[in-house]
C-alpha cells in the first residue's frame, strides 16, 4: 500500500553548461509523482546535462534523467516501491515487477550507467548505491563529489 502521508527530503535538478554545474531545487511535488519530477525537468532548457536527484524520506533516492526517448531512471532500492507511489511508479516505466513483500534484500533497478558520460561509472554508481548503511542524501553527496558538482549541490542543501 502505498504511503499517503507528506513525502519528506529533497528534489534538486543537476544541469551542466559551458563547464559549469548549477543546482537548483524542485517543488516538493517532485518527491511523490514522477511525472511531476519529469516535468519539472524538462522546464529547464539546457544544451547541457540536465538530471533530478530526488532522495524520499531518508529511504532511497531516484536519479532521473530525461532524453526525448523517454527518461533514463535508476531507483536505489527496489523494495522502495512497495511503499511509495514514485518508486512503484519508476518500477512501472521501466517494466520491472515489485519485489515481493517478504524480500528484504537492497538493490536498484534501472540504469546504473545513467551518470557515464558525468564521469561516474556504473561500476561505481552500483557500489554508492550498496552503502546500504548511508542515508540518501550521503549517498547523493557521494554522487556529486564523483561527477564534480559536490560544492554547489552542499550549497543547495544547506539552503533548503
Amino acid at each position: 500500500m502505498a504511503v499517503q502521508e507528506p513525502v519528506t527530503g529533497f528534489a534538486v535538478a543537476v544541469v551542466r553548461e559551458d563547464g559549469r554545474w548549477r543546482c537548483s531545487a524542485l517543488d516538493q511535488g517532485a518527491l511523490a509523482e514522477l511525472d511531476a519530477a519529469i516535468t519539472e525537468l524538462g522546464k529547464l532548457r539546457s544544451t547541457g546535462a540536465a538530471f533530478g536527484l530526488l532522495a524520499v524520506d531518508d529511504e532511497f533516492f531516484v536519479i532521473v534523467r530525461p532524453s526525448p526517448r523517454g527518461p533514463s531512471l535508476l531507483l536505489s532500492d527496489a523494495a522502495a516501491a512497495l511503499d511509495y507511489d514514485i518508486a512503484a511508479d519508476v518500477l512501472d516505466v521501466l517494466r520491472v515487477d515489485p519485489p515481493d513483500e517478504d524480500d528484504d534484500a537492497v538493490w536498484p533497478e534501472g540504469d546504473l550507467e545513467i551518470l557515464t558520460d558525468l564521469g561516474l561509472p556504473g561500476v561505481e554508481l552500483e557500489v554508492i548505491v550498496g552503502e546500504v548503511d548511508l542515508y540518501p542524501d550521503e549517498q547523493l553527496q557521494m554522487i556529486a563529489q564523483r561527477c564534480g558538482f559536490a560544492d554547489e549541490f552542499a550549497k543547495l542543501l544547506d539552503e533548503l
